[in-house]
This record gives structure tokens, C-alpha cells and sequence, in this order.
């Protein structure tokens, strides 16, 4: 009798059958932890939870849209915006050229319009509110027009501004410049800015293309286009007929210039 081959040798990695046979114990022990853990993990909200839900989900309707209607109007609006900004920065750098203390600003300037509607602007180096009217200024700068829309200024070292009469009052060192090349210098004058006045009681010496002239006071009335000079006092006009000489035909040679100097008028004091 033959012998029967051993039996072949087993892996001990392999499953075995006994591995996959479970007792009922141990079946009932894994369906009871498997159905905690999926009863633990779907939890089901209470009244309040839902409650608290839908309200969040009411608010987040009308939130999210205000939101994205506030974005599209800020980038509309922010050309305007950005225009406003730099327009403050420029208002702050000019304040920076300003210093108030005490009643007292360093380039003040002050605008208005006269009876004919013509503007005119008073700048100072320095200006010191005395009164709600009075204003002293400091080195005191007017521009106006005259009835032909002619430019004229006024300076001074010393100055009044009554700001309600819209009157100034110029003292010490008073220069006046017209556009047609009139230059007038004295000790004061007194300008009415509502009525284009331009007055004083001082010696004024006044220089242009009509002559000299020196007199003991004037007054210039700007809407009138008038001036009036109160004597005694000086006049030497320019002679035009020897500033501007009469061209040399070629048939006849021109005669010798005159020596003759201008006419020159003093009045009888």
C-alpha cells in the first residue's frame, strides 16, 4: 500500500475560514455601534436651528444685493469722488500758504462787483481784522476796469478796506498804473470801489503819453472816463508834431530838425 502525499504547506498570511465566521453576539454587538454612529451623524435640527436658518438665508436675500448695488455705485461715483478728494487737497495747500493768528492773515484777498457789474479784487501781503467792517492791510494790491474795460491798479505800503462801504483808503507810497501807459504817484488816495472813484487832497505827480504833470489833488471818475486835477500846479505836454515828423518826399529834401524843446504851460499861481 502506497503512502498519500503530505499535505501542502499553508501560508500563514492567507485568510483562514475560521477568520470569517462571526458568532450572533458579535453580529448583534457591530449592527447596534454601526447604527449609533449613523444616528450620531444625522443629527436632525430642532425648531430653533431651522428657524435661526431660514433667517439667515432672509437677510442674506436682501444683504447680497444692497452689497452688489453699493459696489456698482461706488465705482460710478468715484470719478466724482476722486475729483472731490483732489479738490480738498487743493484747498488744504492753499491753506497752507495762509496763517491765521490773531486776527491776522498772510495773503488775504477779497472779490467783488461794482455798480456796473465789473469785478474787481483787492490783495494785501498781510491783513488785520479790526472790526466786522474794517480790515487793515499791509502792502495793499487793487485791480479794477475802466469805462472802456481798460485794466488799472492801485498799490500802496499802507492800506483801509471798509469791507460793507467798499471803500479803501491807500496811504504812504501810492502808485497808480493805467492800461494806457498813465503811471500817478503820491502820498494817499481814496478809492470808492462800488462807484469807480479814485480821489485824494495830496500833491500827485502823473506821468504818460500826454506829459508831466504835478498838481496839489485829483480826482478820476472811472465809469465817466473824467479826470480832475486841482492846482496849483504843473503841465509840460509832449509836442506830436516834432515826435512824429513828416516823411521827406523824394522830389524835395527834408529841412533840418527843430531844436525848439516842447511847450511847457505853468499856471499862473
Amino acid at each position: 500500500m502506497s503512502a498519500s502525499p503530505p499535505p501542502p504547506s499553508r501560508d500563514p498570511t492567507a485568510p483562514r475560514r475560521e477568520d470569517f465566521a462571526r458568532s450572533a453576539d458579535d453580529v448583534a454587538r457591530q449592527r447596534t455601534v454601526l447604527h449609533h454612529r449613523t444616528t450620531r451623524a444625522r443629527h436632525l435640527p430642532n425648531p430653533d436651528d431651522i428657524a435661526r436658518r431660514r433667517m439667515l438665508v432672509r437677510w442674506a436675500k436682501w444683504v447680497l444685493p444692497a452689497a452688489a448695488l453699493a459696489l456698482l455705485g461706488s465705482i460710478a461715483a468715484w470719478p466724482a469722488i476722486d475729483r472731490l478728494v483732489n479738490a480738498q487737497r487743493n484747498a488744504l495747500h492753499e491753506m497752507e500758504n495762509l496763517r491765521i493768528e490773531s486776527g491776522n492773515m498772510l495773503g488775504a484777498t477779497y472779490r467783488g462787483l461794482d455798480d456796473h457789474n465789473r469785478p474787481y479784487m483787492i490783495t494785501a501781503d498781510q491783513a488785520q481784522q479790526v472790526t466786522p467792517d474794517r480790515i487793515n492791510l499791509t502792502g495793499p494790491v487793487a485791480d479794477t476796469f475802466t469805462q472802456g474795460n481798460d485794466w488799472l491798479t492801485i498799490r500802496s505800503d499802507q492800506g483801509v478796506y471798509m469791507q460793507h462801504e467798499q471803500l479803501l483808503d491807500l496811504t504812504r507810497n501810492v502808485v497808480l498804473y493805467r492800461a494806457d501807459g498813465v503811471i500817478m504817484t503820491g502820498v494817499t488816495a481814496d478809492m470808492d470801489l462800488k462807484q469807480g472813484i479814485v480821489a485824494s487832497d495830496q500833491w500827485v505827480h502823473a506821468e504818460g503819453p500826454f506829459g508831466v504833470l504835478d498838481a496839489q489833488g485829483f480826482i478820476l471818475s472811472q465809469h465817466e472816463g473824467i479826470g480832475l486835477f486841482r492846482g496849483p500846479g504843473r503841465l509840460i505836454l509832449n509836442d506830436d508834431s516834432h515826435a512824429h515828423p513828416p516823411a521827406a518826399t523824394p522830389s524835395s529834401a527834408a529841412p533840418p530838425a527843430s531844436s525848439t524843446p516842447p511847450a511847457r504851460t505853468e499856471p499862473t499861481r
